[in-house]
């Protein structure tokens, strides 16, 4: 296989190259069979996109805002602009936020879980208004037996990994829903 030097002899390359090619084919089939699809910003079902009131019905304060901050994120992320006068609409209610003891040792809290669920609706042009896909409950754990100042810190990013994915969520629900709008003709 190789020459005594450590090269590799041109056999192997060619064998290589067949198995990268088999893979790169049988990764495409497997992809293309399952419904996977590479969406872009042509795709969108629209462009612009407001964020309305967001509603918190918890006691955590400032949920609203970071919701609304993680929504803006995934929005942008995945193409879409941000405008206050946009024609669809995002309404929602955080409905709950708890900080829940997942296990303990020797009497003292050591795993910790951020629960968050919502429920966030589209409005389009005409007013209608449909529910988005977010009814999953976003749970986030993480391990901790630090002081309490170190527990709420890591609260902190579990929270905003909980918004984060409760964002992701919503923008696939849109995304991915087949909604289908009618885009401006263009002027002859």
């Amino acid at each position: 296989m190789t020459d005594g030097i450590g090269n590799i002899g041109y056999g192997t390359k060619k064998i290589v190259r067949c198995i990268v090619a088999l893979c790169a084919l049988l990764f495409a089939l497997c992809t293309a069979g399952c419904g996977y699809a590479i969406y872009g910003k042509a795709d969108l079902p629209f462009r612009a996109i407001s964020i309305g009131k967001i509603i918190n019905k918890t006691f955590e304060p400032k949920l609203e805002d970071r919701m609304q901050r993680a929504l803006v994120n995934e929005l942008m992320t995945d193409g879409f602009s941000i405008e206050g006068n946009a024609d669809h609409k995002i309404d929602g209610v955080i409905t709950t936020f708890a900080l829940s003891t997942l296990s303990e040792k020797q009497g003292i809290a050591v795993e910790y879980e951020v629960i968050i669920k919502g429920e966030f609706k589209l409005v389009d042009p005409s007013g209608k208004s449909r529910e988005l896909r977010n009814h999953g409950v976003f749970i986030v754990s993480f391990p901790s037996s630090d002081a309490l100042q170190d527990v709420m810190a890591q609260k902190e990013l579990a929270t905003e990994r909980a918004l984060k994915d409760l964002s992701s969520e919503i923008v696939a629900s849109i995304m991915y829903s087949g909604v289908t709008v009618k885009q401006p003709s263009e002027s002859k």
